[in-house]
């Protein structure tokens, strides 16, 4: 990773849009590339983000751009839709293999994460072997004279450190004592598997009817 170009410094919005990409491609790999609507209701979703956010149509379509000048993101078209969709090319810019960019994806998303964590919450993304395997990636993503990550200081109580990517954005995620733990609960995690479970197949559903609405016009 040493002769990597420098990781450029994104805003909140690029990050979420471009996480956002990232992780589709890998979820609901047959909506992908994806079109402006359904990039909004990726960025949007209220499970398996941290902040939360309301972007507009504006603000999404100004952060592709900007993504698109940087050479992250670009666009797909073909067969009988002509609607414009979008794909990320992180691992074409950075020499990333895919387990390392679900950890990069999984942080822009949900921001800071202890190994067990992001073994835990990688789901679709990556199906990591072991905690072992996604610590050796960690090792690996924060090395190198242009790290991608780096390793927060240990919270009182914590036994495992967290990790935060080094891609930008507006959270200094290094002093987070105004920052609420968010709670949790024995079946949370179920909970919030099951509501994403179903954004995601209501995005797809809006997908299909929109393709199949397009057909028949």
């Amino acid at each position: 990773m040493d002769s990597q170009q420098a990781l450029p410094a994104l805003d909140d919005a690029e990050l979420r849009v471009l996480g956002s990409l990232m992780e589709k491609s890998r979820t609901t790999p047959d909506y992908y590339p994806m079109t402006v609507n359904s990039l909004i209701a990726a960025c949007n979703q209220k499970t398996s983000r941290n902040p939360v956010v309301q972007y507009s149509e504006e603000t999404v379509v100004l952060a592709l751009n900007t993504l698109k000048r940087r050479g992250l993101v670009s666009t797909a078209t073909g067969g009988t839709d002509r609607v414009i969709k979008y794909k990320h090319n992180f691992a074409i810019v950075y020499p990333v293999i895919p387990s390392q960019v679900a950890i990069i994806c999984l942080l822009i998303l949900r921001g800071p994460q202890t190994p067990g964590e992001l073994n835990t919450n990688s789901g679709r993304l990556y199906e990591f072997e072991s905690i072992e395997e996604v610590q050796d990636l960690l090792t690996e993503l924060s090395s190198g004279d242009n790290p991608f990550i780096k390793q927060l200081p240990r919270r009182p109580g914590q036994k495992e450190q967290r990790y935060v990517h080094l891609l930008g954005g507006s959270t200094d995620w290094s002093d987070e004592s105004n920052f609420e733990e968010p709670a949790r609960t024995s079946s949370g995690g179920g909970l919030e598997a099951r509501v994403a479970k179903l954004e995601q197949e209501l995005t797809e559903l809006k997908e299909a009817f929109d393709k199949l609405m397009k057909e028949l016009s």
